[in-house]
C-alpha cells in the first residue's frame, strides 16, 4: 500500500481500481455462505451470528478502502468535525448533501468504527446488480417496491416496515441523500434552486425511513460534505488527486411528531417534514459557503 503514492497517476488509478474490484468480489463471495444460512435458520442466536459475520465482512471491506484512500494520497487534508460523540452501538438516520460518487467512500471513511455500517433504501430492481446486488441482499439493505396509488403505497410501506423489523435487534445506520441526485450546475439552474450550493431537498426517502424505523433512530446525523478544490470524480479519488475533504456532522433530535407517520399519505406530516428539512438545508447552504470560501 505504501508504494501507491510513488506510482504515476495513471498507473496508480489502474492498480487501485483492480484492488477495489478484487476486494469487492472476494468480500461479496464470502458473504454467500452466512447469507444462505440466514434463509434456513430460525430467528435466534445462530441467525444473529450470521448477521454479525456479514457486518464484519462489510466493515473489513470499508477498512481496506480506507487503507488505499490513505495510501494514494497520504498528505491529503481531511477536515472532519462532529463525530467524536457517536457510538457504534447506536441507531442513526444519516442525511447528506450529494456532490459526487466519491461521497459514499468519504462517508464510509468518516463513520467507520463510529456508527454501524451504512445502509441505503434501494429500488427493488437493484438487487439484480452483479456482485453488489448480492452483497446488498446479504446485508439486509431494504429494497423498496414503489407502486402507484394510495393502496399500493400502503402495501409498499407495510412491506418496507416488515423488512426493517430485523434492525430492531442489530444496531443500524440508514443513509439518505436528500437531493435525490448529485449536484451539478446544470441541475441547479434547471431547478432554479433557492440555495447556492444545494439542490432542492426531496423528503420521500426520509419519510419512508421515519415511517418504518422512526422509533428506533436515536438521532439524525446531518452531514455536510465539501471539496475545497472542486468536486472530484471517482477516478480522481482512486488515482490520488483528491487533496482536501471537509466534513461537518451535526446531531439532531428527530421531532416526535414525525416519528412513525407517513408523509406520503398525510399532507400535514409532509408539510411539517418539509419545513424541518428546509430549515436544515438553509443552514447547510450557509455552512457550505463558509467551508468553500475559507478553504486553504
Amino acid at each position: 500500500m505504501r508504494l501507491l503514492a510513488s506510482l504515476p497517476t495513471l498507473l496508480r488509478g489502474i492498480v487501485v481500481a483492480l484492488l477495489l474490484g478484487l476486494s469487492t468480489l472476494v468480500h461479496a463471495s464470502l458473504m454467500v455462505p452466512p447469507a444462505l444460512l440466514k434463509l434456513v435458520l430460525p430467528p435466534g442466536r445462530a441467525r444473529s451470528a450470521c448477521d454479525h459475520a456479514l457486518n464484519a465482512l462489510a466493515s473489513r471491506w470499508v477498512a481496506l478502502n480506507n487503507a488505499w484512500i490513505e495510501a494514494v494520497r497520504p498528505d491529503a487534508r481531511w477536515d472532519v468535525q462532529g463525530v467524536d460523540a457517536l457510538h457504534a452501538r447506536g441507531w442513526y438516520l444519516v442525511s447528506s448533501n450529494h456532490r459526487s460518487w466519491v461521497d459514499i467512500l468519504v462517508l464510509q471513511r468518516v463513520f467507520h468504527g463510529r456508527i454501524p455500517f451504512l445502509k441505503f433504501f434501494l429500488k427493488a430492481e437493484l438487487i439484480w446488480v452483479p456482485v453488489i446486488g448480492l452483497a446488498w441482499w446479504a446485508l439486509d439493505f431494504p429494497f423498496l417496491r414503489r407502486g402507484k396509488g394510495q393502496g399500493a403505497r400502503s402495501n409498499d410501506l407495510a412491506t418496507t416496515r416488515a423488512a426493517c423489523e430485523k434492525f430492531r435487534h442489530i444496531p443500524t445506520s440508514v443513509i439518505n441523500f436528500v437531493e435525490g441526485t448529485r449536484f451539478t450546475p446544470a441541475k441547479h439552474a434547471q431547478q432554479a434552486s433557492p440555495y447556492r450550493h444545494l439542490l432542492k431537498p426531496k423528503i420521500g426517502g426520509l419519510g419512508v425511513a421515519l415511517a418504518t424505523m422512526g422509533e428506533q433512530f436515536e438521532a439524525m446525523l446531518d452531514v455536510t460534505i465539501a471539496y475545497p478544490h472542486g468536486t472530484p470524480s471517482f477516478w480522481q479519488l482512486i488515482s490520488g488527486q483528491v487533496d482536501a475533504v471537509s466534513v461537518r456532522v451535526q446531531t439532531h433530535v428527530i421531532p416526535s411528531d414525525l416519528v412513525g407517520a407517513d408523509p406520503l399519505a398525510d399532507r400535514d406530516v409532509r408539510r411539517r417534514l418539509g419545513t424541518w428539512i428546509e430549515g436544515l438545508w438553509a443552514q447547510k447552504d450557509d455552512q457550505l459557503e463558509s467551508l468553500l470560501n475559507t478553504a486553504p
